[in-house]
């Protein structure tokens, strides 16, 4: 058998777990369960040589140096390949399809979703390698788990006759979209799956089936793949051809239509972790069945998840209650009513409070990220790290000045026609409308504290005329 090409779609939000997940920074990119992201784990699940090629990461222009830095640290080689539109599922899976096409025609390709959680990556391997058989014989293998409880949230898979000689690999008798709580009751009486969103299957076959059930897709996708440019070592997509592309999911577009769709039970623990509730499902519990990440202390009470990053968060009898902190924003929840909180969002965004369901404080470049401290009227602070070999654009800002003072590392600064080198409690004033640029030409990374002053501090108060990252 061939290896399998993966392919991560990690383009996607996840408005149900603000304040984490925001539009800078959603899910997939978090360490919501575990100290790896849920992209990293992905990653790692499939990075076994002996039976898969190097990865193919399909997100957007806003997360390109993020997904890679996320992969390098995992030490994995990927493909980052940039959607230039939010086209959906089915777009997605047709990039992944028309690019495993192209490395090796008719090859197999696991399309999997970056924001998912699974517990056993040697149950999930074994699940991968029982779908192959159904895979390579031209069907398109989906991956059901039993289901815990009638969820409306969920597409749901009948399995009929057996594939082959494993009880765990059937074709598949019906693919039903997120029904209604009544329907998804019976589904369960007769013995349904839930659908996973994860997908195996040869390429060429997934080909031919969106060129019969959703044509546009695949002409608009395919034409966007050719035109596609390297640039940085991404695969960035054509623009105009991509968003000619209609939006729909594949569940809808083409696995709810074909009927070369067979079904491998999984037996390893899973999660979407779509909302608070379901990070608590599967994350580590005391004896009262409290989950605590970050800084956290339930007294008296059971079932609760505090979710803090940086703020000692408490909690003194509750029960079932869901209490999320960050720097700039907290939530409290009762965990049955979990699923609100993307109401809540978009609430937030038709009141004026939009920045906070979109920035993180901190906010990652292509050389390290800048971490906000403190915001005051006509000044701000914040830390800069930068990566070894890193640097930043030559620029200058028009109403502000900056102080650098160097807590980490060596720094290699110009400030007009000036070159010079500082190093730790070591100091420099840029003035306003100065050219400058700090750059980390050692081994270690180079952290500084950032004092602006001035009228206006704003990030988009800035002037680029040479940059290592193409931001011009």
């Amino acid at each position: 058998m061939s290896k399998i090409t993966p392919v991560l779609l990690a383009g996607g939000a996840g408005s149900r777990l603000w304040p984490v997940s925001r539009d800078q920074l959603p899910k997939q990119f978090q360490p919501l369960v575990g100290p790896y992201s849920t992209y990293q784990q992905t990653l790692k699940r499939v990075s076994s040589p002996a039976l898969y090629r190097d990865p193919v990461v399909i997100t957007n222009e806003d997360f390109r140096f993020f997904a890679r830095r996320q992969a390098e640290d995992v030490g994995v080689d990927v493909l980052v390949a940039l959607e230039p539109a939010r086209r959906d599922s089915a777009a997605a899976m047709a990039a992944a399809a028309v690019i495993a096409e192209k490395r090796s025609p008719g090859g197999l390709v696991l399309a999997l979703a970056a924001d998912h959680v699974v517990l056993d990556d040697n149950l999930f391997s074994e699940a991968v390698r029982l779908g192959c058989k159904a895979a390579l014989e031209g069907h398109l293998v989906v991956f059901g788990l039993t289901p815990s409880e009638p969820r409306t949230s969920y597409g749901y898979i009948n399995p009929g006759a057996v594939f082959g000689d494993d009880d765990d690999l059937r074709l598949v008798e019906a693919f039903v979209e997120k029904p209604n709580a009544e329907k998804a009751v019976a589904y369960l009486e007769k013995g349904y799956l839930w659908n996973s969103g994860n997908f195996l299957f040869r390429s060429d076959v997934m080909i031919a089936e969106l060129r019969a059930y959703a044509p546009e897709i695949l002409d608009a996708v395919t034409a966007s793949v050719e035109k596609g440019e390297t640039d940085l070592g991404f695969l960035r997509f054509d623009k105009e051809s991509f968003e000619a592309s209609p939006k729909n999911s594949i569940d809808y577009a083409v696995i709810e239509k074909t009927r070369k769709i067979a079904v491998v039970r999984g037996h390893f623990p899973w999660s979407d972790i779509g909302s608070w509730d379901a990070i608590w499902e599967v994350s580590e519990k005391d004896d009262f069945g409290n989950a605590i990440e970050g800084e956290g202390l339930a007294l008296n009470s059971e079932g609760c998840l505090i979710h803090s990053s940086g703020l000692m968060t408490t909690v003194v009898g509750a029960k079932d209650l869901v209490v999320v902190a960050t720097k700039d924003a907290v939530l409290v929840a009762p965990k049955s009513r979990a699923q609100e909180v993307k109401g809540l969002v978009d609430r937030l965004k038709t009141t004026g409070r939009a920045a906070v369901t979109e920035l993180h404080s901190r906010a990652y470049r292509p050389w390290g990220y800048v971490e906000e401290m403190l915001t005051g009227e006509r000044f701000g602070v914040k830390r800069l790290l930068i990566d070894p070999g890193a640097r930043t654009s030559v620029q200058r800002h028009m109403n502000r000045s900056e102080h650098w003072v160097v807590v980490r590392g060596t720094a290699t600064v110009i400030i007009g026609e000036n070159e010079t080198v500082l190093t730790e409690n070591e100091s420099l004033y840029v003035p306003v409308g100065t050219f400058h640029r700090i750059a980390n030409q050692g081994r270690i990374p180079l952290e500084l504290v950032e004092v602006r002053t001035g009228a206006y501090i704003g990030e988009d108060d800035i002037e680029r005329i040479e940059d290592d990252y193409r931001r011009l």
